[in-house]
């Protein structure tokens, strides 16, 4: 531990021997440096920077009562922005009514002056942490040889970009605004043609759509009801018609027994067959096999007193003349009230039928209309949703557009307005004295330790091993002695050097 100590010692001690003795080696380069670099900032041509600070400015009225359209997202809205105002189209004129570069001359083209100005502009964006990717502002930044020209290059180039941002919105709102009517307009033509092919149907399957079953069977019902009804009341009829055509019979008889003349069979064959079918009549319908025979045979008993009639008309008038009393005529105008009653009722009878037949045929269409009319229904009710909720994002939209022409919106506003600077950006002088003086000091060390190699001086025991390569035996210290007064007389002077010659000598006899 001791030894490494005297070594790390010895290390600092050779050090500031080599500092001391070259000193002025390294002051001379560490003072040049700083006065050479400052000198070069003179030559060189100033540059000037002007910064503007934008800061983005959130929608004043909030996302829940208007929806904005445009939702790009804000980083890549502005890298769009960047690439539009930095391009040929839009440098260029600034570099023409600006003036700039006309020291240039004609040695540089127009597209190396448009490059350079795009070099000189710079824009960065300011995230904030916990934010993501969202931007709250951007700086842009604008280099030139005065400082006026830089202060209106970032004029221009932030006038640019407040102008383009809020014409970006504007026409995107705009675009989102026109897309939407056009959408809307379609889907309203084809919601009427829905509509149109929903009312066709209807009225053609007037009655047997699916909201009319219910109504139908309520109807069917009510029709049975009337229709068992109404065959009560025409059979009751068709008895009373078969009594009174039996009482007139039985008057017509009592007063032809009277004048001599006996009563047919077929009146009373006739009149038991009307019976017979008025009590079949009450229990079957007309088509049934005993009511069509019993049809039949009182066809042909009415087709016999006819015969009958035919071959004795003129004593029968004179009879009928005879029996034509009060009460005869009384039951005949009955008679002819009940055929009325009758005839009637079985019209409505037939029509009642004929709404039966009708409302059996639509319940049994039903489930095949219902289908289809569900099919129409489904297609009508969703251009209607889809209409519905495009004249919602229109009204949204133009709503949106109205903010963003009214700059309601999300806007840049700015803070920091560009700068007029007052003194260059580049060169800065005190970093290039700082650096010429780390340089010349760096120079400096490099001198001191190339000369330090260069000579072979041998000024410690360490140099005499390191030199002649022979271990050492005898040291002599170093032996420093005052100088005294005159009075005292001279004394020989020991001075290092002859001393450390004198060790080296003797060494070398050794």
């Amino acid at each position: 531990m001791e030894s490494m100590e005297e070594e790390k010692q010895l290390g600092i001690r050779q050090i500031l021997d080599i500092v001391k003795r070259r000193i002025w080696w390294i002051l001379i380069p560490a003072l040049l440096g700083p006065a050479i670099a400052i000198g070069i900032t003179f030559a060189i041509k100033p540059s000037y920077t002007s910064t503007s600070f934008v800061l983005i400015e959130q929608p004043k009225v909030p996302d829940k009562f208007v929806t904005q359209v445009v939702t790009d997202q804000l980083d890549a809205r502005l890298m769009t922005l960047q690439e539009q105002i930095l391009s040929r189209s839009r440098l260029e004129p600034i570099v023409l009514r600006l003036g700039l570069f006309k020291d240039k001359g004609d040695k540089i083209s127009m597209d190396e002056k448009v490059e350079k100005l795009r070099k000189a502009i710079d824009v960065k964006m300011i995230t904030p942490e916990g934010s993501g990717r969202v931007p709250s502002g951007f700086y842009i930044t604008a280099k030139s040889d005065t400082a006026q020209s830089a202060q209106q290059v970032c004029t221009e180039i932030l006038s640019m970009f407040m102008e383009e941002n809020l014409k970006l919105r504007q026409q995107r709102a705009a675009g989102t605004t026109q897309f939407l009517s056009e959408q809307l307009q379609e889907s309203k033509r084809k919601l009427d043609e829905h509509d149109a092919q929903l009312a066709e149907f209807k009225g053609k399957y007037l009655g047997q759509l699916p909201s009319d079953e219910q109504r139908n069977l309520e109807m069917l019902t009510s029709a049975r009801t009337r229709l068992e009804t109404l065959n009560q009341e025409v059979s009751q009829a068709q008895q009373q018609k078969i009594i009174q055509e039996s009482a007139i019979s039985q008057l017509s008889a009592r007063k032809t027994t009277s004048a001599g003349s006996d009563p047919t069979e077929l009146d009373k064959e006739l009149t038991s067959l009307r019976a017979q079918l008025a009590a079949l009549q009450s229990r079957y319908t007309s088509e049934h096999p005993d009511i069509v025979k019993l049809k039949t045979q009182i066809q042909l008993v009415q087709n016999q007193l006819k015969a009958q009639n035919a071959s004795s008309a003129e004593p029968a008038s004179k009879d009928e003349a005879a029996v034509d009393t009060p009460e005869m005529r009384q039951l005949r105008v009955a008679l002819r009230l009940t055929e009325e009653n009758i005839r009637s009722k079985r019209t409505e009878q037939a029509h009642l039928e004929e709404q039966v037949r009708t409302l059996q045929s639509r319940l049994q269409l039903s489930p095949v209309v219902e289908e289809r009319y569900k099919a129409l229904t489904r297609d009508y009710e969703t251009a209607l949703q889809f209409y519905n909720e495009l004249l919602g994002k229109k009204t949204q939209s133009e709503m949106s557009t109205d903010l963003e022409r009214r700059q309601e919106g999300e806007q840049f506003g700015v803070m920091d307005a560009p700068d007029l600077p007052a003194k260059p950006s580049f060169p800065d002088r005190l970093k290039f004295g700082l650096s010429g003086l780390a340089g010349g000091f760096a120079l400096g060390i490099l001198l001191a330790i190339l000369m330090e190699r260069r000579e072979n001086f041998i000024r410690t025991e360490e140099d005499v091993v390191n030199i002649l390569g022979l271990p050492l035996l005898v040291g002599i210290p170093e032996v420093k002695l005052e100088k005294r007064s005159a009075r005292s007389g001279p004394i020989a002077m020991a001075t290092p050097k002859r001393l450390h010659e004198t060790a080296g000598s003797l060494q070398a006899k050794v």
